[in-house]
């Protein structure tokens, strides 16, 4: 047995959120770009002779069949021809029901560090093949660039965009997607754009009014941070962002609704600190 330790989940945002139309299937079609946080899970993997996947931490009263981390690490067992098992360790930190994706990016940590520990050899695109079965959003983490994305989420441009600070809030609720796009006010046509459009300002949240409307809470806490700019939901939400130019006026937004929600101050950024851990265990 062997332990290999500090492996991170990022957190994302979505810059924008677009339902551009619904396919016969029920999928719904959606513009976004994808960027990742600081604000990480952490995942510590001991390497087992025996096939079992074990789970210790995690979301409490989540069954282990429907942890996508133990689904991820079976998938890749199935995938690689594996004859190892695994015990993973997860010390969550991510919001769960925030629209910042963290039962994705466990998902996809586990997939790319599992890869490296038990050296299955699947290639990027090999192992979002095996991503995308988990989760429209799960391949973005495995490939850990920000992304433009089309489709339902699995057709990805990795994409350069400004990094600003943001103030992030979460105040306390677990939207369930499905809920969402469930609606029927849920806005199905929305707007095209381009990345030029992108990076010109253009670009909201179609579900925001829904969530809106079904969750109170986080209606209040976008007026609240609504007070120092413009405020969009990530994903469904419930947890929501805004952007500013410096540090320090983001930290003063985040000391008057930290008030009342739980906010805090990080940056966006272009690169997941999981590609660092990764090329951190080539080189051991």
């Amino acid at each position: 047995m062997s332990l290999s330790s500090a492996w991170p989940a990022p957190a994302k945002i979505n810059r924008f959120l677009h339902i551009t139309g619904r396919r016969a299937d029920g999928y719904h079609t959606l513009q976004t770009v994808f960027q990742f946080l600081a604000l990480c899970d952490w995942l510590d993997f001991e390497i087992l002779d025996v096939p079992d996947v074990l789970r210790d931490g995690g979301l409490p009263g989540l069954a282990l069949d429907d942890d996508l981390t133990v689904r991820a690490a079976r998938a890749l067992q199935q995938a690689g021809g594996i004859s190892q098992g695994v015990r993973i360790r997860l010390d969550k930190r991510i919001p769960a029901g925030g629209g910042l994706g963290g039962g994705s990016s466990d998902a996809a940590t586990t997939l790319v560090a599992l890869n490296a520990l038990w050296r299955c050899g699947l290639t990027e695109r090999e192992l979002a093949a095996v991503a995308l079965r988990l989760g429209a959003d799960v391949p973005v983490f495995v490939g850990g660039q920000a992304a433009w994305a089309e489709g339902v989420g699995e057709s990805l441009t990795p994409v350069e965009v400004d990094c600003p600070w943001l103030v992030v809030v979460d105040p306390g609720v677990s939207v369930d997607t499905r809920s969402v796009f469930c609606d029927p006010k849920l806005t199905r046509h929305g707007a095209h754009i381009t990345i030029r459009g992108f990076k010109a300002g253009e670009g909201r949240n179609d579900c925001e009014a829904v969530v809106r409307r079904q969750h109170p809470a986080v209606a209040r806490a976008l007026d609240r941070l609504g007070e120092w700019g413009p405020t969009l939901l990530t994903g469904t939400g419930g947890c929501l962002f805004a952007r500013f130019d410096d540090r320090e006026r983001a930290s003063m937004a985040a000391r008057e609704v930290g008030k009342t929600f739980q906010a805090w101050v990080c940056q966006a950024v272009n690169r997941s600190p999981l590609l660092d851990r990764l090329e951190a265990e080539r080189h051991l």
